[in-house]
């Protein structure tokens, strides 16, 4: 007996059991109650709000939308009814497509009316307060009117500039963040696109067009920067302290001539002979826009300072705006020269915008705003307040999103900039981009293609210099070397805008 007693396996006590099965009950009961909470809390409003929730769907097709007007209260879109008493969209004009976009019950919605379609239909509130408490309200919908940065007259007059090409411009208030033009052309009739009786034929045609007016160019057109890229370059080279504002290169005056030889490969840029067998400082080189002086920098910058300055400023980057934004790149990645480079080749052609870097015309606003606010990009920004008739005014303040350089660096690369609109050589690239009275900082650009395709030209800059108002970039698609098309376009912009600011 005593044996077998010794042969009989040990019973766990019953509590201990209990209080395990317990304590796993609790944590799956506390796992879905915190689930049930992040998605009916947290997120609830978020996902209320999206363009592809069903409930904003069909508010979407019976509801009069909120109105859409620019920065001087001027009607930018609005609703009608049709013979049925169903409303549908009208826009004052089709300058405002790349923007505003449309609204149509047979293809949905593009542009501000899809960011805002929830706001516009009033299902969503102004304030997080009263859009969580709305599922009281007997009648929970306030349709909103959004206010926007921006000017329904400079949108005209970047858009009449374009004129038949093919490009974009975009203005920046630096200190604000507000966005007071973004023009994409070719342009599109979105009147025609949300009226129900010219609805499918509309966008039909739109589709066919090979010219894509769909695409914002503006916002969502990937360009080769040329030149412009340079001073993404500058902020790396120079808040690395890779290089100072003294620095000069013995090799450069020679490889003017017979080219800069990097792994093998020749770097040409014979377009400033006129310098001689000078070399050229930082701000010398900016102001003739030297491809040798810039390649040699980036390569002593290295690739992980330039791709960290980049992604500061944006790139391979989600930058918050009210409408969706292509990405930027430095590299296309995939090497392991460092930061994704493949070899000191493509950096050094990187660091005067060719290799395979890519911009939006939008990012490089905001490389331009952030040399003119002293090294801070502000949150850039379309909707300045949302309005409902029973739940009042939400402003949207400006507020500061990164810090790319120091205001040091900033402030020499603004003196660079100055020099290159304003300089005796420098006048010479960017004909045109001067403001009368006015001190104007810029950086022209020639993004060469292959194929031997036209090139694109380029043009950021700001004004004026000692108290920046407008930040702009400018892109014309094949408008030729340098800033033959894009300073002109830009300095009449620069201008109109600060007319339009002093009043």
């Amino acid at each position: 007996m005593i044996a077998a007693d010794r042969r009989r396996p040990a019973r766990r006590p019953v509590g201990a059991n209990i209080a395990r099965v317990g304590l796993v009950l609790a944590i799956a009961f506390g796992g879905l109650a915190a689930g049930a909470g992040y998605w009916q809390v947290a997120r609830a409003t978020p996902l209320s709000n999206a363009p592809d929730n069903p409930a904003v769907v069909a508010a979407a097709r019976r509801a009069v939308r909120g109105e859409i007007v620019d920065r001087d209260g001027e009607w930018l879109a609005r609703s009608r009814r049709d013979p049925n008493g169903e409303p549908y969209r009208v826009y004052r004009s089709p300058i405002l497509s790349p923007v505003v976009g449309y609204s149509s019950r047979l293809f949905g919605s593009a542009g501000l009316e899809r960011t805002y379609d929830a706001q516009l239909v009033g299902l969503a509130r102004p304030d997080p307060v009263s859009d969580l408490l709305k599922k009281f309200d007997p009648d929970p919908t306030d349709p909103q009117r959004l206010t926007l940065s921006l000017s329904l007259t400079l949108q005209q007059a970047a858009v009449r500039a374009l004129g038949k090409d093919r490009g974009a411009v975009v203005m920046i208030q630096p200190r604000t963040g507000e966005v007071l033009a973004l023009a994409s052309t070719p342009i599109y009739d979105a009147s025609a696109v949300a009226n129900p009786a010219t609805s499918e034929a509309a966008f039909a045609e739109i589709q066919a067009d090979r010219s894509q007016p769909l695409l914002p160019r503006a916002t969502q057109g990937r360009y080769v920067p040329g030149s412009v890229f340079k001073i993404v370059t500058a902020m790396a080279a120079l808040d690395s302290g890779a290089v100072t504002p003294e620095t000069t290169y013995e090799q450069q005056p020679a490889a003017e001539r017979d080219g800069l030889l990097v792994e093998g490969f020749r770097i040409r840029d014979g377009h400033h002979l006129f310098t001689g067998n000078r070399a050229l400082d930082f701000v010398e080189a900016t102001e003739v826009s030297c491809n040798i002086w810039y390649a040699l920098a980036g390569l002593d910058t290295g690739p992980e300072a330039l791709a960290r300055t980049a992604d500061r400023a944006g790139f391979d980057d989600t930058i918050p705006f009210d409408l969706p934004l292509g990405p930027s790149q430095v590299t296309n990645g995939g090497g392991d020269f460092g930061a994704g480079f493949k070899d000191a080749v493509e950096l050094a052609n990187a660091a005067y915008g060719q290799g395979e870097t890519v911009v939006t015309p939008f990012q490089m606003a905001l490389v331009a705003a952030a040399v003119a606010n002293d090294g801070v990009i502000m949150e850039p920004h379309l909707v300045t307040s949302m309005t409902g008739e029973r739940t009042g005014t939400r402003r949207i303040e400006p507020q500061p999103w990164r810090q790319v350089v120091t205001p040091q660096v900033a402030r020499e690369i603004q003196a660079a900039m100055q020099r290159a609109v304003e300089g005796e050589l420098g006048r010479q690239f960017t004909p045109g981009a001067d403001v009368p009275g006015v001190e104007v900082a810029g950086k022209s650009g020639t993004a060469e293609l292959d194929g031997g395709a036209n090139p694109h030209s380029w043009f950021i800059g700001f004004a004026p210099v000692d108290n920046p108002q407008v930040a702009i970039a400018v892109l014309v698609e094949g408008g030729g070397r340098g800033g033959e098309r894009a300073a002109p376009l830009a300095g009449a912009m620069m201008k109109a805008a600060l007319d339009l600011l002093g009043d």
